[in-house]
């Protein structure tokens, strides 16, 4: 897809002059530049995400995840016995 950007001139000329350098496109920098930026905002958004998930689990008084998969093993032995309780197979 085809996209005008309006730089400044003396960024552009940088930039020109870096990709000539590096044996790169001005796209290709640009592309790399915004995956970048990209990758970069979804990680902050994943670190305020997790950043607001401990505070609920701090505030409400959560269940660790091994109290939780523990609990989950007891049901599971509770509804199906265990592994020792059941007949061999023929």
């Amino acid at each position: 897809m085809k996209v005008t950007v309006d730089l400044d001139p003396d960024l552009y000329r940088s930039l020109r002059v870096e990709a000539a350098r590096k044996d790169r496109s001005v796209r290709d920098v640009l592309a790399a530049a915004i995956s970048a930026w990209l990758q970069k905002e979804e990680e902050d958004e994943d670190r305020v995400s997790a950043s607001q998930a401990l505070e609920e689990y701090e505030r409400d008084g959560g269940t660790s995840a091994a109290a939780w998969f523990e609990h989950l093993a007891a049901e599971a032995r509770a509804e199906y016995g265990t592994t020792s309780d059941a007949e061999p197979q023929r």
